[in-house]
């Protein structure tokens, strides 16, 4: 799997810690599954606030990893 242009919206549920792929390599997108090793780059914690829907960063160029600022846009 790659990195995508797109945010990958996903429910979360409160006080739950989730793990986003930052290297864009895992196969269970928006969320790590341990494809960075070797890469020198590492999973991102996210704890969910309260239960809502999060855009999770796709395109992984986004300045407030793990959540999409909109820089998607200018790629």
């Amino acid at each position: 799997m790659t990195a995508t242009r797109y945010p990958i919206p996903t429910a979360v549920e409160q006080g739950k810690t989730y793990y986003w792929c930052a290297c864009g390599q895992s196969n269970t997108p928006p969320f790590c599954d341990g494809s960075h090793k070797g890469t020198g780059v590492q999973p991102v914690a996210y704890t969910a606030p309260r239960d809502k829907i999060v855009f999770f960063c796709g395109c992984k160029h986004t300045g407030q990893p793990p959540v999409c600022d909109g820089r998607h846009k200018q790629l």
